[in-house]
């Protein structure tokens, strides 16, 4: 039986153990692989993995076995494969046990920009022992994106049945049917943004909106916008044609849900931007902030990547739309000419996605390497 350990250090709250999570599965769930995954906080975990007993130090979850990763963390084995999130660091007690027949990959965060190819599975020596970088990636000569077999299609399915829409918008305990023939967005960003500039844009426009917030480190902004001193799961508030849906925190699955349903998308990180390119709907993305504007940089070869061939007109709204959100200056402006270009934004999206949902996905790829190279050294 193939065997994998995973670690994973839990730097911005979701997204490093989403991605650590959703690959885990995939990993056991469509190649048989048996996986253990260490994580650094296991509190915070939980709100991602709602089975997971935070007081246990391992257990098994969807077929996962979750450890703890701490100061009283012992090791007496390392696994013929090894997978280091986004350069999170061994542990050194961990480090004594790897030889250099393991293989060892440090799994990068994702980019568009240009280098990503010509640094994809390189390597480098860390005394006797080799480390590889697989870097996610947006062409076929990277890594590729982290995407479940039937994910399209379960999102085309809950995109497009009335029935499945009314049966999760009753699971949310909704005042409202979530295909009530308004505007749907949902909102998940940085507490950063410019949510008040947002919130008013959206109440100024003509166009019914239902916005859909579910509950994370934005709900202090959201409650502030309406004047409330805090608000929580389950609030409906409303001014003008905005009305915003305050939801509990989501399940992946049940988030996968919501994406496809809405009609735009506000994401951040790298998790959620993932399924919001395969939801095919229109998004704004705010990426993970960095000294000297480097998540700047990373935004703009994602534009200039996932948006060549689009309508110019279009194109410059999100280009204009993204640099807003970022530099955390929306104009009323701004947000009506983005709906204005929705049209064109979701059947070039829905193109896209089909373009990339073509190429490998980045479990199998990361299988098929790891094969590769377990071969070569026997």
């Amino acid at each position: 039986m193939k065997y994998y350990d995973i670690f994973c250090k839990i730097v911005d709250n979701f997204g490093d153990i989403g991605v650590c999570w959703r690959l885990a599965r995939q990993l056991k769930s469509e190649h048989n692989i048996d996986v253990q995954l260490w994580i650094d906080d296991l509190n915070i975990a939980k709100q991602m993995i709602p089975a997971l007993d935070a007081s246990q130090r391992t257990q098994l979850v969807d077929n996962i076995r979750i450890s703890a990763w701490d100061a009283n963390t012992r090791f007496d084995h390392a696994a013929d494969t090894i997978i280091e999130a986004f350069g999170c660091e061994l542990p050194e007690e961990y480090m004594g046990l790897i030889r250099p027949e393991n293989i060892w990959i440090n799994l990068e965060y994702l980019s568009a920009e240009p280098w990503v190819e010509g640094f994809h599975a390189r390597n480098s020596k860390r005394g006797h022992l080799t480390r590889r970088f697989f870097f996610p990636g947006f062409t076929d000569k990277t890594g590729g994106l982290l995407r479940e077999h039937d994910l399209i299609q379960n999102n085309q399915k809950i995109a497009t049945n009335h029935t499945l829409q009314t049966d999760f918008s009753q699971q949310l305990n909704l005042v409202t049917n979530i295909d009530d023939g308004a505007l749907k967005i949902s909102l998940f960003s940085y507490p950063h943004a410019p949510i008040n500039d947002l919130l008013t844009a959206m109440t100024a426009s003509d166009t019914e909106i239902t916005c859909y917030v579910p509950a994370t480190s934005i709900l202090p902004k959201v409650a502030d916008f309406f004047g409330k001193a805090s608000i929580s799961a389950g609030d409906r508030l409303t001014r003008n044609s905005l009305t915003v849906q305050v939801l509990p925190f989501l399940s992946q699955a049940d988030y996968d849900k919501l994406l496809a349903i809405c009609d735009i998308n506000f994401v951040r990180g790298e998790d959620s931007w993932i399924r919001a390119i395969w939801a095919g709907k229109p998004f704004i993305w705010q990426p993970y902030w960095q000294t000297e504007d480097t998540h700047a940089i990373k935004m703009k070869a994602f534009l200039d990547v996932f948006y060549s061939g689009c309508d110019e007109t279009a194109k410059q709204t999100v280009i204009k739309m993204h640099n807003a959100w970022v530099t955390e200056q929306i104009s009323t402006a701004t947000w009506q000419d983005y709906l204005n270009n929705v049209g064109v934004l979701k059947a070039f999206t829905t193109q896209q996605t089909s373009i990339l949902a073509a190429q490998t996905d980045l479990a199998t790829n990361l299988v098929i390497y790891i094969e590769k190279l377990h071969h070569n050294n026997i």
